[in-house]
C-alpha cells in the first residue's frame, strides 16, 4: 500500500469513528437526564467509551494528516491497548457466561433457574448486599412484575405465558412451593409449602416484596445478565476483528510516514 493510500484510508476511517464516538457520548448525556438511576449506572462507562475512542480517532487522524510517524506510534499504541482489553474482556465474559441454563417445568412455557447454576463470578455480585438492594429497588420501579395483570388478562392466559428469566423468578414463588396463582399478580399463600425451598417463605403478595428476596429473583437477573453479556461478547468479537483491520492499516501508514521522513 503506497503512502497517499494508507494515509488517505486512515484519516478516513478514522474521521468516521470519531463521528460515531460523538454519538456515544450524546447517548451517555441523554442517558443521563432522561433515564432513571438503573440505567444511569451505565452513564459513565458509554461517556468512558465514547471519549476514548473519539481521542484515539483524533490522533489517528491527525498522525495520518500530518503524516507524523510520532503521532502514528501513540495512535497505535493506544488501538493496541484497546485490542487488547478488548480480547480480555471477550474471553472473560464467555468464562463467566458459560455455565447456567434454565430448567424446564412441566405444564409451563417458560423455565426456571437455579442461582447456584451460574459462575462464581454471578455469585458473588449478586449475593453482595450493597448490589443486591440497588438492583432490587430497579426491579421494584420497574413495576415488571406489577404489569403481569395487564399483560395476561385471565389465568389461563398467565399458565400459558412465556415469561422471561426477571419475570419467572422475582413475580412469582418457584413451581416446587405449590402455591396456586389466583391471577397474574396474586397467589393464594394460605397453602402449606409443599418444598423446603426457602423461597416459599419469602415470597409475598406484596407490590414491593414479591420475590425480590429470593434466590430465583437472582437466578433470573443472573441469566438476564449472561445473555446481556453474550451479546456483548459477540459484538465485541466483531469490534475486534473492525479495529484489527484498523490497527493493521495504521501500522502500514506509521511504517511508510517514517520511511517518507528517513528519504528526505
Amino acid at each position: 500500500m503506497g503512502v497517499g493510500t494508507s494515509t488517505f484510508v486512515i484519516r478516513w476511517i478514522n474521521f468516521i469513528t470519531a463521528l460515531l464516538a460523538i454519538f456515544i457520548i450524546g447517548f451517555g448525556v441523554w442517558m443521563s437526564t432522561h433515564n432513571d438511576n438503573c440505567r444511569r449506572s451505565l452513564t459513565l462507562p458509554v461517556l468512558g467509551l465514547g471519549a476514548l475512542i473519539f481521542f484515539i480517532s483524533i490522533i489517528g487522524f491527525l498522525g495520518a494528516w500530518k503524516n507524523n510517524s510520532i503521532l502514528l506510534w501513540i495512535y497505535l499504541i493506544m488501538l493496541c491497548s484497546l485490542l487488547v482489553a478488548i480480547l480480555v474482556f471477550t474471553v472473560l465474559a464467555f468464562i463467566v457466561t458459560n455455565t447456567g441454563s434454565g430448567h424446564s417445568v412441566s405444564g409451563l412455557r417458560y423455565k426456571e433457574y437455579h442461582l447456584q447454576d451460574y459462575s462464581s463470578w454471578f455469585l458473588k455480585q449478586l449475593n453482595n448486599t450493597h448490589n443486591w438492594e440497588r438492583l432490587k429497588s430497579c426491579l421494584v420501579k420497574s413495576e415488571d412484575c406489577n404489569n403481569l395483570s395487564r399483560k395476561y388478562k385471565t389465568l389461563k392466559q398467565y399458565k400459558s405465558a412465556k415469561l422471561t428469566p426477571i419475570e419467572a423468578g422475582c413475580c412469582r414463588p418457584p413451581s416446587e412451593c405449590g402455591y396456586p396463582a389466583v391471577n397474574a399478580t396474586y397467589y393464594d399463600l394460605s397453602f402449606h409449602p409443599v418444598s423446603s425451598n426457602k423461597d416459599c417463605k419469602l415470597y409475598k403478595n406484596s407490590r414491593s416484596v414479591k420475590c425480590y428476596n429470593c434466590d430465583s429473583c437472582k437466578a433470573g437477573v443472573a441469566q438476564y445478565m449472561k445473555t446481556e453479556w453474550r451479546v456483548v461478547a459477540v459484538l465485541n468479537v466483531i469490534l475486534f476483528v473492525i479495529l484489527l483491520m484498523i490497527y493493521m492499516v495504521g501500522c502500514c501508514a506509521r511504517r511508510n510516514a517514517a520511511s517518507g521522513r528517513s528519504k528526505s
